[in-house]
């Protein structure tokens, strides 16, 4: 081979690549081939080389070896003497490929052995006659033998006659041609018990015949063991599974997506009273109430699309007509579903007793701090009053002005006081329009820099593209302002306010721990303090009416919860974050409006109550005379004509009537015939009439889901004169 490279080396790559393509090479004299070179004489002069034959050899497509013969001198080569070159070219190939061979089988052989011997698993070969012809090293272990003793010896001497007997079937059927398998008791030498798995494979010849056949013998002692432990295990749990489908008190069975239950435990007749016969035959939906069947209903889509349904509450009807609370549990497996139910009509019998008890303790807490606090309003506004009265009597007016000024700061404080719970109850009157919560927001930086001291740190950070909500602007002012001002409490040596707004969606996730809200998308504003915090007991109360952590005469404890009460009047949410020591974060949460939100024109406030000027008619229907008659007396020394009517039915008969009216001002709350059903009727009457509404309670006020019809507005008990007087010009001077 070296001189072989050392000869390529004297030609070029069409030379190569002939030898390569397995064509014999034939050169007469180096020195004049056209293939080689001068250049290379001293190449051919170092080996003694002048005239060549070479012959390639390939194999499997490439060429592994060359055959060649030179002479050192010019020689012209018979066409016998490059055949004789070819012939033992070709003989030298052919032993050279047979020795390659056999020495890749020894080298398989080898290979196959050591993995055969590394195996846990007895593997040997028997020809036609049953003779052993090979054993792995496992062979000792079963066969009680070396692998070389096992060779030439037949089956039956190998593994004994009894057990003979039992496989010699099976073995003349591998021989045969037949795979087979068994499984019997094969002990140790030594008689330690063991079990063994045993195939027999026949050996395929080419032509289809089998000439002989492999035993593999396969120690399962241990799984056996484990196997058997399992059976007891599972038939331990399948008798238990029985005795709890037996005699649970739990509703246990097996529905189809058909609508169909399949299999029912006991426990349906002894709870339900139905036999098990009708209880498969009727559709079960029939058995739940009909005010639960379209949620139900709704639980066997998500079963249908294979989703798992956990504490589902119906109610199911019984034999003697008795509704039954359940709480379900139900898994799908393809076509059908496994339920188990627990009645819990008395636990929800206990909670609905505790929520009633804690009903009462939170009603007497709520009147005792209303009694209270009116207490001292009432005694403000009494005393006042009595002073007056006593001064009048006296001749004495220098004095009047205070007691004017201190009655009237009791009633608009009792007034507020008054909205705030009204907020809490959700009962407050709430004006709702489309609002920019961003403008809001920014509009009152101002107001609440003036409210904070000069150690709180105010950042204001609104979002980029922040949808419009639907609520009361003013009442979110207020909210806004309550929490900045909590925030200042909790800050006595100053910190940090951050007023945030931003964009939300709230989940399923999240609304099944707040059932109170539901899902969708929501403008959250979001206020956050660095101060004292709040420990969980007081977060878990601080929305209660009432309930206050500021020392006694500091605060109300009405703040917080006349949010929650606006935030869950506005259909929104309201949620308290906080730590001891680590700050507080309240969230409000107001849904999102999709209509349009119109330009809003700053009002001018006028410095003293506009008067009529042209004699307009005013209806005013109201049942309680003092709210009606001082109504009225303002309504005259502001130069209205007035027309009065103390209930519906009475006012309806002058909205009938011929007479002028340009302006309804009604109470809500009138018996019989209520507010808003007057106005009904009086626009039958006069399509267009105005009407102003006069309320202090949100259930009487709130029309079309919170929104008052077109030519439609409401005012708010109590109400100052002037606020009265310019409300109405308003609204005649736009009719």
């Amino acid at each position: 081979l070296a001189g072989e490279a050392r000869i390529l080396d004297g030609f070029g790559p069409a030379v190569i690549a002939e030898l390569r393509a397995g064509r014999t090479l034939v050169v007469e004299d180096c020195y004049r081939d056209v293939r080689a070179g001068r250049r290379y004489a001293p190449v051919w002069d170092s080996i003694g080389c002048r005239a060549l034959v070479v012959v390639p050899l390939i194999w499997d497509g490439r060429l592994r070896a060359l055959v060649y013969l030179h002479e050192a001198q010019p020689r012209l080569w018979s066409r016998e003497e490059v055949g004789l070159v070819e012939d033992v070219a070709q003989r030298v190939g052919h032993a050279a490929e047979r020795a390659r061979a056999e020495q890749a089988e020894r080298a398989n052989a080898r290979e196959l052995r050591l993995i055969a011997d590394s195996l846990p698993v007895l593997v040997a070969l028997f020809d036609a006659g049953g003779l052993c012809r090979f054993a792995n090293a496992a062979g000792a272990d079963w066969f009680g033998a070396q692998p070389q003793q096992a060779l030439g010896r037949d089956f039956a001497a190998l593994i004994g006659a009894e057990a003979f007997g039992q496989e010699r079937t099976l073995f003349e059927g591998a021989l045969a041609g037949r795979e087979a398998r068994s499984e019997r008791s094969w002990p140790h030498r030594n008689g330690a018990p063991r079990i063994a798995d045993i195939r027999y494979l026949p050996r395929p010849m080419p032509d289809g015949s089998t000439d002989g056949a492999y035993l593999f013998v396969t120690d399962i002692t241990d799984a056996k063991r484990v196997e058997a432990m399992l059976e007891r295990e599972v038939g331990e749990r399948t008798r238990e599974r029985d005795r709890l489908w037996q005699t649970t008190n739990d509703l246990m069975g097996t529905a189809g997506l058909d609508g169909y239950l399949r299999s029912v435990n006991p426990a349906w007749e002894r709870l339900l009273g139905w036999s098990e016969r009708i209880l498969l035959e009727r559709p079960f939906l029939d058995l739940i109430d009909p005010e639960d069947r379209a949620e139900t209903g709704a639980v066997l889509a998500r079963l249908a699309a294979q989703e798992s349904v956990t504490d589902f509450v119906d109610r199911v009807l019984s034999r003697d007509g008795r509704r039954r609370t359940v709480m379900w549990t139900a898994v799908p497996e393809g076509d059908r579903f496994h339920i188990v139910g627990r009645d819990i009509t008395d636990q929800r019998l206990v909670e609905e007793q505790l929520r009633q008890a804690q009903k009462m303790e939170a009603v007497g807490q709520l009147t005792g701090g209303i009694a209270h606090d009116f207490n001292n309003l009432l005694t403000g506004i009494v005393g006042s009053l009595d002073l007056m009265q006593t001064r009048i009597a006296q001749g004495r007016t220098d004095a009047l002005e205070r007691y004017i000024r201190a009655a009237l700061s009791s009633a608009n404080r009792a007034a507020a006081l008054t909205h705030r719970l009204l907020a809490f109850a959700r009962r407050q009157p709430l004006e709702q329009k489309p609002v920019r919560v961003n403008a809001l927001v920014a509009g009152m930086e101002d107001m609440l820099r003036r409210t904070l001291t000069e150690r709180v740190h105010l950042e204001i950070v609104t979002a980029g593209g922040l949808w419009p909500t639907l609520c009361d602007p003013h009442q979110l002012e207020n909210a806004v302002l309550n929490l900045a001002i909590n925030a200042r409490d909790a800050m006595p040596e100053g910190g940090r306010l951050v007023i945030e707004t931003c964009n939300t969606h709230l989940d399923r996730s999240y609304t099944r721990l707040h059932p109170e809200v539901g899902v969708g998308q929501y403008v959250c504003i979001c206020v956050t303090d660095s101060g004292l915090g709040m420990p969980p007991d007081v977060v878990a109360r601080a929305f209660e009416p009432f309930f206050t952590t500021k020392p006694l005469g500091m605060g109300t404890g009405l703040g917080l919860s006349m949010i929650y009460g606006f935030a869950r009047q506005s259909e929104g949410h309201a949620k308290i974050y906080s730590e001891a020591g680590q700050g507080t974060t309240v969230k409000i949460y107001l849904p999102r409006y999709r209509g349009e939100v119109p330009d809003e024109a700053g009002a001018v406030a006028a410095s003293e109550p506009p008067r009529s000027e042209r004699g307009e008619t005013v209806l005013v229907v109201e049942d309680e005379p003092v709210v009606r008659d001082l109504v009225v007396e303002v309504l005259r020394d502001l130069g209205y004509r007035t027309v009065e009517a103390q209930d519906g039915p009475s006012g309806l008969s002058v909205v009938q009537s011929p007479a002028r009216i340009d302006l309804l001002v009604t109470d809500v709350g009138l018996p019989g015939l209520n507010g808003r059903q007057l106005a009904d009727r009086a626009r039958e009457a006069r399509p267009g009439l105005k009407v102003l509404f006069i309320t202090g309670y949100a259930e009487n006020a709130m029309f079309g889901g919170g929104q008052l019809d077109p030519g439609m507005q409401m005012i708010t008990k109590p109400f100052p004169v002037e606020v009265l007087a310019a409300r109405i010009r308003e609204m005649i001077e736009h009719s």
